[in-house]
């Protein structure tokens, strides 16, 4: 029988040292950073990529370099850095808003979900024959990331605690649904995200700029929160965290920028 959660893991020897010094829940903190480290790289580079977008050409081509079996192996393992990072975030939310306190369980179900995940994603990779409607698709995701997020916020809202710290709790809710099915929608849609005439198609409609807005506002404002919460916790240097943290501000208003302007010129 399969177990999933630290009974999986405890022979891995860096893992179940510090499993045993710090506990699972300083092992799983730590797991959590470190995937939203490569969320964060992975958003400002989807967005990169995505500006190429005012030459097709040059588009295309990119996307032909990326099709190869080593970029489609990285993209495949993206999988789990996104969908451990929102099944966490959700883990925590549960802990501190709704009271779960059962670890053990919780973080099981975390590590299962994430490899039906994995094995989900692999296999529309290796079909690329699905196709699904982006409208459709999108408003379901949405109405269900909305419902979420407004089910959190009746929680968070009762908590003495500052907006900031509050909107960070509301925005995980709506992104652990939106970001694992963006991941998932690129290849329930292969072309979708290949062909620029198609990328270009599918965001000119008006419902379709609606959602990559949302997406890009409150990603990066997740991302920038955490980054932030980050110094606070290990930079006790005040000059420098204060010069970091406006550091931080300064680079997501450049990528907030040029997410919003794309998406609004295409």
């Amino acid at each position: 029988m399969v177990q999933f959660g630290p009974l999986a893991v405890n022979r891995v020897p860096f893992v179940s040292y510090y499993a045993k010094i710090r506990g699972w829940p300083y092992v799983i903190a730590w797991c959590h950073r470190i995937a939203g480290f490569f969320l964060i790289a992975y958003l400002w580079f989807h967005i990169y990529t995505l500006l190429s977008l005012s030459s097709p050409t040059f588009y295309n081509a990119t996307m032909k370099i990326y099709q190869c079996s080593l970029f489609s192996i990285l993209e495949w393992g993206l999988g789990f850095p996104v969908i451990f990072h929102a099944l966490n975030g959700g883990r925590l939310i549960l802990y501190e808003s709704f009271e779960s306190r059962n670890d053990e369980s919780m973080i099981q179900w975390v590590s299962g979900l994430s490899f039906v995940y994995m094995l989900l994603l692999g296999l529309l990779m290796m079909l690329g024959n699905q196709s699904v409607s982006p409208v459709f698709y999108w408003l379901t995701m949405l109405v269900a990331s909305l419902v979420l997020a407004y089910a959190v916020a009746l929680k968070v809202w009762k908590i003495r605690h500052s907006m900031p710290w509050r909107a960070q709790r509301i925005s995980g809710a709506f992104l652990l649904i939106m970001v694992p099915a963006h991941l998932l929608f690129m290849h329930l849609n292969p072309s979708v995200g290949k062909e620029a005439n198609i990328v270009i198609m599918r965001m000119q409609h008006w419902f379709i700029k609606s959602v990559d807005l949302g997406l890009v506002v409150v990603a990066l404002y997740h991302a920038g929160y955490g980054l932030i919460s980050l110094l606070r916790d290990y930079v006790s240097f005040r000059i420098l965290r204060k010069t970091l943290a406006a550091l931080i501000v300064l680079v997501i208003l450049i990528f907030a920028w040029a997410g919003i302007r794309l998406i609004f010129i295409i």
